[in-house]
């Protein structure tokens, strides 16, 4: 039922039909959930932490490389394992899995713990690089990321010059905060040892991605709201059938 304000100028609600303003603070919602779950979410910021704070643990404990490794590997494997119990998406998962194997493999083959992060050091680096060679040419990698995510595809590219903005500056500050990572972690991959490292890098896990985020959130929030092609592509079907059916219906 209708509830009706008797006061002058008052228009009645309903339920379903909320107007604009409901749409639009759905939509956003909808837009931050899919922000986050587009970098791995909690669960991928616990895939990626969890098994180098293990391998660490374990390796300032014991100084064994083998069990290290192995106990962080076996771990990641579990994490995937509850990913695949709980029906969650295993893209994040097993990117975890295949990083601390590479790590294990290396650290394990090389006798060098410091090479356990080193594949995950190199990932980061390349990823940095990515980030601003995409803002560069106008073709910012988080503008494809969350693109398709959120039905708009590239019209930011050619309609949506407010995102294209916002794209942009969110991918150099992915760039420029990943660069800093890479920056403070390499040295001491040089000139540390294993256990300053593997400290280090557990303690640069979690809080440079959640600043992404939020910077990415922050640019995003500002920025005129997606268009959604998907929709207007439906749309547009639709027209076309109701004037082919239109024109059959003349035409007998």
């Amino acid at each position: 039922m209708a509830s009706i304000d008797k006061r002058a100028g008052a228009q009645p609600t309903t339920g379903p039909e909320q107007g604009p303003e409901h749409d639009a603070a759905a939509s956003k919602a909808a837009a931050d959930h899919a922000l986050l779950e587009a970098f791995g979410g909690v669960w991928g910021m616990i895939d990626t932490t969890v098994p180098g704070l293990v391998f660490v643990l374990i390796y300032t404990i014991n100084r064994d490389i083998h069990i290290a490794a192995i106990a962080a590997l076996g771990l990641s494997l579990v994490l995937a394992l509850a990913r695949l119990v709980r029906r969650q998406t295993l893209k994040h998962a097993f990117s975890g899995v295949f990083g601390v194997a590479f790590g294990a493999v290396f650290a394990m083959m090389s006798g060098d713990a410091k090479n356990f992060y080193l594949p995950g050091m190199l990932y980061t680096l390349g990823l940095a690089i990515a980030y601003v060679i995409s803002a560069l040419a106008k073709y910012p990698l988080i503008g494809l990321l969350l693109g398709p995510i959120l039905k708009e595809n590239l019209s930011w590219r050619t309609r949506n010059p407010g995102r294209l903005v916002a794209y942009t500056k969110a991918t150099w500050a992915w760039g420029i905060i990943l660069l800093v990572k890479s920056a403070i972690l390499f040295p001491l991959y040089f000139w540390g040892n294993a256990t300053q490292l593997g400290w280090v890098k557990v303690a640069l896990g979690i809080p440079p991605f959640l600043l992404c985020v939020y910077l990415t959130w922050i640019f995003l929030a500002k920025a005129p709201p997606p268009i959604d092609v998907i929709a207007e592509m439906e749309e547009a079907e639709r027209a076309e059938k109701a004037e082919r059916a239109a024109g059959e219906a003349a035409n007998n």
